[in-house]
C-alpha cells in the first residue's frame, strides 16, 4: 500500500481477560491498548475517540475506565457498552475500536491477543 495522506482510520482489537477483576481487566485493556498503539504507530494526537465492549460477565471494571487508569485516552472521548450476549460467545472479552486520523504508511494493524485471537484467524501476527 502507497503511503496515504492524513485520513481517518478504524482500527479494531481485542482481548480476553484472565479472570473478572478490576486488576485483570486493567491489565488485558492496557497490554491490548499497548499493542494496538505500538503497531500502529499513534499517539494520543492521532485518537479522535476509542469505543470499547465487554462481554457481560465483566461487571468488576468498565474497560474505559482501565484505559484511563492506564494513562490512556486522558484527552479524547472514550465509551464503554456491554457487548450483545450470543449463545456460545467467547466470555471474558474486551473489544475496541478506535478512530484515528493520521497519515499511514502502511495498512493499520488489528491486534487480537490472549483467547480473542480465535475471534480473527484470518489475522496473523
Amino acid at each position: 500500500m502507497e503511503a496515504e495522506e492524513r485520513r481517518v482510520w478504524a482500527i479494531r482489537g481485542a482481548i480476553t481477560v484472565d479472570s473478572d477483576t478490576p486488576a485483570d481487566v486493567d491489565s488485558a485493556v492496557k497490554e491490548m491498548l499497548d499493542a494496538i498503539y505500538k503497531e500502529n504507530e499513534i499517539t494520543e494526537d492521532d485518537v479522535v475517540f476509542t469505543l470499547f465492549s465487554q462481554t457481560n460477565d465483566i461487571t468488576s471494571r468498565n474497560a474505559a475506565a482501565a484505559a484511563r487508569k492506564s494513562g490512556y485516552s486522558t484527552l479524547t472521548p472514550l465509551f464503554c457498552v456491554q457487548e450483545a450476549y450470543v449463545e456460545n460467545m467467547l466470555p471474558l472479552t474486551v473489544r475496541v475500536m478506535i478512530e484515528v486520523e493520521k497519515k499511514m504508511e502502511k495498512k493499520p494493524v488489528m491486534v487480537y491477543l490472549k483467547g480473542a485471537a480465535a475471534l480473527r484467524p484470518d489475522i496473523r501476527r
